[in-house]
């Protein structure tokens, strides 16, 4: 029974990974969907935290993902997709994400990751490298404008990391590694 439970939520992390841009759409419709969904956020962030608008602004660059997170007991799953846009030579890199995490919890949800790169060396080592360790412990119950999630904060070698929940219903204290990587069908 444990070997189909890990078994099942690995398929889902693949599923809701290999789906996130919509696996059909053409590589300019892809974009679209990613830079939409960029706007989306960022609008939503700048509601909750205004004073961010001013901190992109004047940063390095920034990154904009949205992750789907699957926890089971003690497994945690996630993938997802997004963009870097480098501030000073207004490039915009399309990325992948993926992560794995051990630790307690149950749940699944839909978030947001916003990434404000301070110096032009953050923007340049995430995206060449890509690579994330933490722990992450959080409540969310949210579906569509009801229930709540905190917006969480984190700040870590020349990177703020701002995190929205959209949808789910999770409660988890985990310690995982995300991999960023370049989409090299959108690039």
């Amino acid at each position: 029974m444990k070997k189909f439970i890990i078994l099942s939520v690995i398929t889902l992390s693949v599923l809701l990974t290999g789906c996130a841009t919509t696996g059909s759409a053409s590589p300019s419709e892809k974009r679209s969907l990613v830079q939409s969904m960029k706007s989306n956020t960022l609008d939503k962030l700048y509601a909750q935290k205004p004073d961010v608008k001013t901190q992109i602004a004047n940063s390095a660059g920034y990154a904009v993902f949205d992750n789907a997170n699957v926890n089971v007991v003690l497994a945690s799953f996630g993938g997802g997709y997004g963009v870097v846009k480098n501030n000073l030579t207004g490039k915009s890199t399309y990325m992948n994400m993926g992560e794995a995490g051990l630790g307690l919890g149950l749940g699944v949800k839909d978030f947001n990751v916003v990434m404000v790169f301070h110096n032009q060396a953050a923007v340049n080592r995430f995206i060449e490298h890509g690579w994330a360790f933490g722990g992450n412990a959080d409540a969310a119950a949210k579906y569509e404008d009801k229930g709540g999630a905190l917006v969480a904060e984190a700040i870590a070698d020349q990177v703020t990391v701002y995190s929205l929940t959209e949808n789910g219903l999770a409660l988890q204290a985990v310690l995982k590694g995300t991999k960023f990587w370049v989409d090299s069908e959108l690039n």
